[in-house]
C-alpha cells in the first residue's frame, strides 16, 4: 500500500470564520515542520503548487503586480481565473485573489518551523467545504515538504480521503448546515 492510500486526515482542527454580515472568512492555521521560505516556496512556485494546491498556476505568485492565470483543479468544467498578486512580502504575507476569493496567507517564523495562516472569505453556504478541501490540501503540502509527497489531493478525489467527514467536523464546528455535497439524487418511491 503507498503512504497515498494510506493517508487519512486527522479531525478537524486549526480552522474558525469571522462573521461580516453575508461575508464570512474561514482561517486556518498549521504549524509546519519547515522554515517559512522553504513553506513560501511552496506557496508562490507553480511547480510546487501543482504538487499540492487546489489551482495550478502558469507563472510564480511571489511577485507583486504579477498576472498569473490559476486554473482550478477537478473542476467539473475548467475553471480559470486571472489574478494580480497584491502583496508578496517574502517569506511573511502573500495576497492574491483566486475567484471571487480574496486569499491572505501569513507565515510565522518559530523555531525553525513555520505557523502558516491562511484567510480566505468563502459563502457561508460553503464555508465548512472549504475548511475541509485546505485541511486536505495541507496536509499533502506537509508531505511535500517532508520529502514523502502523496500527490495532489483535490476536488473530487478528496471524497475517496475523508473530505465528507471533515466536512461535517467543520461544519458543526462552525455551527453551520453541512451542505449536501455531493448533491444526492432525489430518492424513487
Amino acid at each position: 500500500m503507498t503512504d497515498r492510500e494510506q493517508y487519512t486526515p486527522g479531525p478537524a482542527s486549526g480552522a474558525q470564520i469571522q462573521k461580516d454580515g453575508e461575508k464570512w472568512t474561514l482561517i486556518l492555521v498549521r504549524e509546519m515542520r519547515h522554515s517559512p521560505e522553504k513553506v513560501w516556496q511552496a506557496l508562490t512556485d507553480p511547480a510546487h503548487l501543482r504538487a499540492w494546491a487546489p489551482f495550478e498556476a502558469d507563472g510564480s505568485l511571489g511577485t507583486v503586480g504579477t498576472t498569473v492565470k490559476l486554473t482550478t483543479v477537478g473542476a467539473p468544467t475548467p475553471h480559470v481565473t486571472e489574478t494580480i498578486v497584491t502583496r508578496a512580502d517574502a517569506p511573511k504575507v502573500l495576497e492574491y485573489n483566486w475567484g471571487d476569493h480574496d486569499m491572505r496567507w501569513e507565515l510565522e517564523a518559530f523555531g525553525g518551523r513555520t505557523r502558516l495562516t491562511l484567510w480566505t472569505n468563502i459563502g457561508r453556504r460553503f464555508i465548512s467545504m472549504g475548511a475541509a478541501g485546505w485541511h486536505i490540501c495541507f496536509d499533502v503540502l506537509d508531505r511535500l515538504l517532508s520529502g514523502t509527497p502523496i500527490g495532489r489531493i483535490a476536488g473530487s478525489d478528496a471524497m475517496k480521503f475523508g473530505w465528507q467527514r471533515l466536512n461535517a467536523e467543520y461544519a458543526q464546528q462552525f455551527g453551520v448546515a453541512p451542505p449536501n455535497w455531493p448533491p444526492q439524487a432525489a430518492q424513487k418511491s
